[in-house]
């Protein structure tokens, strides 16, 4: 007895796996709004009541009014733009050479083993004890909040393309093998597909450390940006307009680490691992 399937049934069978998970995003999208709406009242609410002192802690209403007061004014504009612009240079210039080095590193045992110790050190200390040293080196204009902010995000994707070089799939190095391709050409046809995974999760941890290692930055040696608003405007006690510039500071986080994570579900569908 033969089972006759339909071809509708056969054409919506790929797309039944994609519903669940599309529930899943929005059920926990739709959670993580509660629990920030459930913050944000009870903050009020102390403000309110005067649990808190909202001259010096502010509040969601006062933090609002602040960013509206900065959207017209145009005082947002340039240090959103200031920050902006030091996170992406700091990610090309950790991209660029950060993924060739991490290939290189962890499809060379020798390369390898001599540099695991520096590179797990360098991630594990924090990157602000290294603030005096960079200030001594670079000073502390545009050029020092660079080096900063690509020593904050460099070690992240390194360490993540070095484990996905390790980890490539043995058939795919006895393919290379075979062909007789060189060094060269297995790193770009075969160590860099294979390790996509692992860069784009880097990729993501970075950008969200740039972020921070840009704020850092601008709050101890910067003239500009929205870490050196939220200095100015805290010393000034003007809490509405440095929370205003908080808020900003974590919309743009959000916004930047769930861009990258897209890009990876997107260019990644293929690995289990996404």
């Amino acid at each position: 007895m033969t089972t006759h399937v339909s071809p509708a049934r056969s054409a919506a069978s790929p797309v039944e796996p994609r519903r669940p998970r599309r529930e899943r995003r929005l059920k926990s999208g739709t959670l993580g709004l509660i629990g920030l709406v459930v913050v944000l009242g009870a903050w009020q609410l102390c403000a309110w009541t005067g649990v808190v002192d909202d001259r010096f802690t502010s509040s969601p209403v006062g933090a609002i009014g602040g960013l509206v007061e900065m959207i017209r004014t145009g005082d947002l504009w340039l240090p959103l733009l200031s920050t902006v612009s030091s996170v992406v240079y700091g990610m090309i210039i950790t991209i660029v050479v950060g993924i060739p080095l991490g290939l290189i590193i962890g499809r060379s045992r020798i390369l390898f083993d001599l540099t695991e110790p520096v590179v797990s050190i360098m991630y594990a200390v924090p990157f602000v004890v290294f603030l005096p040293i960079v200030i001594f080196w670079f000073g502390i204009g545009a050029e020092a909040r660079l080096v900063i902010v690509v020593w904050s995000a460099a070690f992240p994707l390194l360490i993540n393309v070095i484990a996905g070089a390790r980890n490539i799939d043995s058939n795919y190095l006895h393919v290379a093998r075979v062909f007789c391709a060189s060094r060269l050409l297995t790193l770009r046809a075969i160590a860099f597909p294979a390790t996509l995974p692992f860069i784009l999760a880097g990729v993501r941890q970075a950008v969200g450390r740039a972020l921070v290692g840009a704020i850092v930055a601008e709050l101890f040696m910067g003239n500009s940006g929205l870490g050196y608003v939220v200095q100015t405007q805290t010393s000034n006690v003007e809490m509405d307009n440095a929370m205003a510039a908080i808020v900003v500071i974590a919309v743009l986080a959000v916004l930047l680490t769930r861009s990258v994570a897209w890009l990876e579900r997107r260019l990644t569908f293929w690995s289990s691992s996404v």
